[in-house]
């Protein structure tokens, strides 16, 4: 078996550890303090974050969508290839080095998505955004350190805390949506969506689409008029 190559590594702005980027072969692989974040191989979940939320908000025009985390690009490309071309994506993504690894070593793997003239990127946390806009987005995705249950950065639970949710909740224009994904199910963050007020689905797909391979969790949590 090809071993696996180290490529670079980066540290998460706000005490949130260590990125290390690998390569093996055509694969790649994202991991943090050692646990595997991501593969290249394996990116069907993230593709139904953006399937599942475009679907809700199809019926318009001159959609404004953000995305809190890059990750190797596949859910930010998915969502290019639903939306029209009066719409335009924000990109929230805390690391700057994971936004070069995705001009760089990474850009072929979902398309170069970053290329669309549509798409902004913000080297931010996605919380300062969400607290500086309001009625804002169409559908606000969050793909952020493995879901509510989070591995590298504590920073992070204020987004699926109440606090987090509410914020989102006032971003999202009326009939808004807001997409989570999770590698696990959590009834607790399904109780706090309802309590802020939005109306939830939860919804379990295939880490590899159609190819099968282990469960993850995607929340839909629409906004009301």
């Amino acid at each position: 078996m090809i071993p696996w190559e180290f490529l670079d590594s980066t540290q998460v702005p706000g005490n949130g550890g260590e990125l290390r980027l690998y390569r093996r072969g055509e694969e790649f692989s994202i991991r943090a303090d050692g646990y595997e974040l991501m593969d290249s191989r394996v990116h069907g979940s993230a593709e139904a974050l953006a399937e599942l939320a475009c679907a809700r908000v199809a019926d318009r025009s001159r959609l404004r969508v953000l995305i809190g985390g890059l990750g190797m690009g596949y859910t930010l490309a998915e969502a290019l290839n639903r939306l029209g071309a009066d719409s335009r994506v924000v990109v929230a993504e805390l690391a700057p080095a994971v936004v070069e690894w995705n001009r760089g070593p990474l850009a072929h793997l979902a398309g170069r998505p970053l290329q669309d003239a549509r798409v902004t990127v913000r080297e931010v946390d996605v919380a300062q955004i969400l607290k500086e806009k309001q009625r804002a987005y169409n559908a606000i995705l969050l793909d952020v350190d493995n879901g509510p249950e989070g591995l590298t950065r504590k920073g992070n639970d204020w987004l699926y805390a109440l606090a987090g949710l509410n914020a989102a909740f006032a971003a999202l224009r009326p009939a808004g949506v807001l997409a989570v994904w999770s590698a696990s199910p959590d009834r607790a963050f399904t109780k706090r969506l309802r309590r802020v007020g939005f109306e939830v689905d939860v919804i379990t797909v295939r880490r590899r689409g159609r190819r099968g391979g282990g469960r993850h969790t995607i929340w839909i949590a629409g906004r009301g008029s």
